[in-house]
């Protein structure tokens, strides 16, 4: 018999899509479990919504500092100049908030989180030859890989940031390369217990999904709009953490496929 035709890759981000779903429906299965995971999420959230209003507060005076060379100009034109100043400190703030939101959930709300990837594990047969860390180095190792992946998205959404103001591109495919990059750095955080659990690497970690790479990106795209709801990531960051142990054995199964009998 020939072999079955590749799923195609539309096909296949949708499938990544599903795995979010799948998360959700933990609510239904174990509400006390995941109202218990929202609770690192919302403490995060109202955090940075106190930074982002003391940004706002304070955001003319930074566009002030930012622009001395317009202290000269006509009112007219240093009104626009600083206007710009407000709006892009403001879009700046906000895109770091998307980008970073996520690894800084996942580190304060570790315990947390701890139960429901382990509840999702056990109840799909557990962990075959999990490896045990001791607890020290076991934390270093989850700071340095959030830090890793914190400084790349950071960064990444800077220059995102920069050619948004490049006219038509800025409003087209910007956007889309950045959900698309978002997406691509929340699967690889919310991925991480699964693989740390066996063993893998962080740069193991990324090789394994990309090899489904559309997938990865189906489940880390829809949590990322779901993320730019207000107050969304609360209730859904549970429920992705969920998801991305799923995706993780999926990612693990793919890459140690069973033997084949000759």
């Amino acid at each position: 018999m020939s072999p079955a035709p590749a799923r195609s890759v539309v096909r296949q981000f949708f499938d990544g899509v599903a795995y979010l779903g799948r998360g959700l429906r933990m609510w239904g299965s174990d509400p006390r479990l995941m109202l218990f995971g929202a609770l690192p999420a919302l403490i995060v959230a109202t955090v940075y919504l106190a930074v982002l209003i003391v940004l706002f507060l304070n955001a003319p005076a930074l566009a002030e500092w930012a622009t001395p060379f317009a202290d000269e100009w006509d009112e007219g034109w240093r009104t626009a100049v600083r206007v710009t100043a407000v709006i892009a400190f403001l879009a700046l703030g906000g895109l770091l908030v998307v980008y970073t939101y996520t690894a800084i959930t996942l580190a304060v709300g570790d315990p947390f989180y701890e139960k429901i990837w382990r509840s999702v594990e056990n109840r799909l047969g557990g962990i075959p030859n999990e490896v045990e860390l001791a607890f020290w180095p076991s934390v270093l190792r989850g700071v340095l890989d959030a830090l890793r992946i914190l400084i790349a998205t950071a960064l990444i959404g800077i220059c995102l940031f920069t050619l948004g103001f490049i006219p038509l591109i800025g409003q087209t495919v910007v956007p889309v390369l950045g959900a698309a990059i978002a997406g691509w750095f929340l699967t690889v955080e919310l991925t991480g217990k699964a693989f740390d659990a066996r063993g893998r690497t962080l740069r193991e970690r990324r090789r394994s999904l990309a090899a489904m790479r559309p997938t990865a990106l189906g489940f880390g795209v829809a949590s990322y709009l779901v993320f730019l709801i207000p107050f969304g990531a609360v209730f859904v960051m549970p429920a992705a953490v969920a998801g991305g142990a799923l995706l993780s054995r999926q990612a693990l199964a793919e890459e140690d496929p069973p033997a084949v009998g000759l």
